[in-house]
């Protein structure tokens, strides 16, 4: 238009002034009335063409941000948030048929084969459910505000109908549906996660609904918004409209959290007799796609099942929206069952059974393939937990199996270890040209996704590489730092490590020589002080018990100490080492109380400084510095649940980390120091 009107003025403008010459010569000030007239034209043309161009670009740039606004998690922030719905497939949908378990893991690689082309086929063959019921109530003008995002609703037929207060258009409404599980109708109900304004009905459902159990798959906020409102106390007690809410116990695992509340309804007739209610909180969702692994999934699964009452209401199962985490912790539950009775599983068929009761349940193809990783992994390995009482009995088994037909001696049980598969490409950093000269053994490199970053130096490539990994404790995630011995290059990188991420215990598993052979320098003085680059160290005090050596150093940043000596913080760091003398230089310590003895000093110091990392190293940083930490998480977890599961804690392991408990004579040693210490705490009460 703009373009149009230029070129009409100027074919205007020269027709005119080509009259004027070709008649007569024109007085000069008509030519320069002219001239004026063209140019103030061409002027307010040009405005009008800035304005035009500075429009577009805001617009390009409001539309830019509205991408960007776009997460891979599944939502859209923006006003008015709203779950992004993924693309229809555009091939006709397929029927997909259940798979028998015997062809489950074939199954499994075949889908995720091509980076999971089959997988997202099959999900995007899903019906999304959308044409299977109404969504009136959850329309109406007063109820829009209640629910979290305008275009995930519960269908009228489905939807959880609260008791209707007297005066309160809408008050019967919630956005929450029953959902079935894989026989028992209405298992569960799956709803989003409250509102400020709809605490109150979240917990009037629990009530009405006679529900023991809370399933919560989100955190409160995640990349810094808000996911879910805090509908609980986090000490003493609350009133949500009728409820009173009362925290009991709180339980805090590397996993989730479980919560115990004693809740009272408060009606005008007076007060119910109250009723315990358990929330089980996973905390391990990361906030982009899902978990690395299903193992913390399949033990909170458990720990769900095992907690709620036989006869109790539904579980109340919600993450943000209600269908993406919620919806894929209900199919494992399902599928489970199914495995159970029938040898087989059908995700398809029941992930499209249930969209019929809320709509998209199950919100990508990852949480989709992520449910078969969880169900192959229970097939494959079953559930390896143990109570206290039955240890030996299982040790009995696993030392005495000789048939073939009965595989399930230690060595088949270890043997299962090596299907975790290393993940080369996931170790990039530790295989670059600048750094390989800092691993100690070639095969044992930390993946990308938790090894521990120290700071760049400043105009010095690849100064932020160690040879370290990030290990989650019993309760704590990043509890341990799993490294090798350190090199003679190397020593000031392990204490830059040390003090960079307020390190204040290592254990030391190895002696400096094994077998006429190198396995760590000394990495701390004999005595007096020591300088390792910006680093200075100062033993003081070197204490030998009955198996291990006790010693004292203070470590200090020199360069602080010289140029930033007025920074407020306290520069000099107490490091206690544990170094261990018990492992011999083939094979596995005879007995289990030296282990258990240092694992407690080391305990003790932990309380005393605060739980930062604790470094733990061998030699390679795997086989020794492995056995030590599953045995730091199995006996916590035996002193705080008389439960235990090797095998599943030793896989954790060497999913963060190569070969982590390295040999068939170090898994057995870690079943070995178990029965020891239920031996010589058989009441617990003294391993504190």
């Amino acid at each position: 238009m703009v373009l149009f009107l230029v070129s009409t003025a100027l074919i205007s403008n020269s027709s005119s002034h080509g009259n004027l010459t070709s008649e007569s010569p024109a007085p000069q000030g008509s030519h320069i009335l002219a001239s004026g007239l063209v140019t103030s034209l061409l002027l307010v043309i040009f405005l009008l063409l800035i304005a035009y161009i500075l429009r577009f670009r805001e617009q390009r740039k409001d539309l830019v941000a509205s991408v960007d606004k776009k997460l891979p998690n599944g939502f859209l922030e923006d006003q008015e948030q709203t779950v992004v719905l993924l693309p229809r497939s555009p091939s006709p949908s397929k029927h997909y048929f259940p798979i028998p378990l015997d062809s489950l893991e074939e199954e499994f690689r075949l889908r995720l084969a091509d980076d999971g082309k089959l997988f997202r086929e099959e999900f995007n063959s899903l019906p999304c459910g959308f044409g299977c019921g109404t969504f009136e109530e959850a329309s109406r003008d007063e109820n829009r505000e209640k629910n979290r995002y305008p275009n995930i609703l519960p269908y009228d037929h489905s939807r959880v109908l609260l008791s209707h207060i007297d005066g309160y258009m809408g008050s019967d409404y919630i956005n929450a549906s029953y959902i079935d599980g894989y026989r028992e109708k209405n298992k569960f109900i799956a709803a989003q996660g409250p509102k400020p304004e709809t605490v109150g009905d979240f917990w009037r459902m629990v009530w009405e609904q006679k529900s023991a159990t809370i399933v919560m798959l989100t955190n409160t906020r995640e990349r810094k918004e808000e996911k879910c409102y805090q509908y609980w106390p986090e000490q003493g007690c609350w009133i949500y409209g009728c409820v009173r809410v009362a925290m009991e116990d709180v339980t805090v695992l590397v996993d989730y959290t479980i919560r115990k509340f004693c809740v009272q309804h408060h009606a005008a007739d007076g007060c119910r007799p109250p009723r315990l209610v358990t929330q089980l909180h996973f905390t391990s969702w990361p906030d982009f796609g899902v978990p690395l692994s299903p193992i913390g999934m399949l033990k909170f699964l458990k720990k769900v099942k095992t907690v709620n009452p036989v006869h109790a209401g539904p579980i109340i199962v919600h993450c943000s929206a209600g269908v993406g985490r919620t919806g894929t912790f209900i199919v494992i539950d399902a599928m489970m069952d199914m495995m159970h009775a029938e040898a087989r599983v059908d995700v398809f068929g029941f992930v499209s059974r249930i969209r019929k009761q809320r709509c998209q349940l199950i919100q990508t193809d990852m949480q989709y393939s992520f449910i078969y990783q969880a169900l192959l992994e229970h097939y494959l390995y079953g559930d390896t937990e143990l109570d206290i009482a039955s240890l030996e009995g299982h040790l009995h088994k696993l030392h005495n199996t000789h048939t073939q037909m009965d595989r399930v001696g230690l060595e088949e049980e270890f043997r299962k270890l090596t299907n975790v598969r290393i993940m080369k490409e996931n170790m990039r950093t530790g295989n670059l040209p600048a750094n390989m000269r800092k691993n100690r053994v070639l095969q044992i490199i930390p993946y990308d996704f938790n090894r521990v970053i120290l700071s760049m130096k400043r105009g010095q490539e690849f100064t932020d590489y160690i040879n370290a990994s990030f290990i989650d404790g019993y309760r704590q995630k990043d509890y341990f730092i799993a490294t090798q011995a350190p090199l003679a290059h190397t020593v000031q990188d392990f204490w830059r490590m040390v003090w960079e991420w307020k390190c204040h215990s290592i254990v030391m598993l190895t002696e400096l020589k094994e077998r006429e052979q190198e396995k760590c320098v000394r990495y701390w003085p004999p005595e007096g002080s020591v300088s390792f680059g910006d680093y200075v160290l100062e033993l003081k005090r070197d204490t030998l018990c009955e198996t291990f050596s006790i010693r004292d150093i203070f470590l200090y940043f020199a360069q602080i100490e010289a140029k930033l000596s007025c920074l407020q913080e306290k520069q000099t760091r107490l490091v206690r080492q544990f170094h261990f003398h018990g492992w011999p230089e083939i094979g596995s310590p005879s007995d289990g109380k030296g282990m258990i003895d240092i694992i407690a000093a080391v305990q003790k110091q932990q309380q005393q400084s605060g739980n930062n990392p604790i470094v733990v190293h061998c030699s390679a940083g795997a086989g020794r510095t492995g056995t030590f930490i599953a045995l730091s998480n199995i006996l916590e977890r035996v002193k705080a649940e008389g439960l235990l599961d090797v095998f599943q804690t030793v896989k954790s392991l060497r999913t963060r980390r190569p070969h982590m408990v390295q040999t068939v004579e170090q898994y057995d040693f870690c079943y070995r120091v178990v029965q020891d210490f239920v031996d010589i705490y058989s009441d617990y009460a003294n391993f504190k």
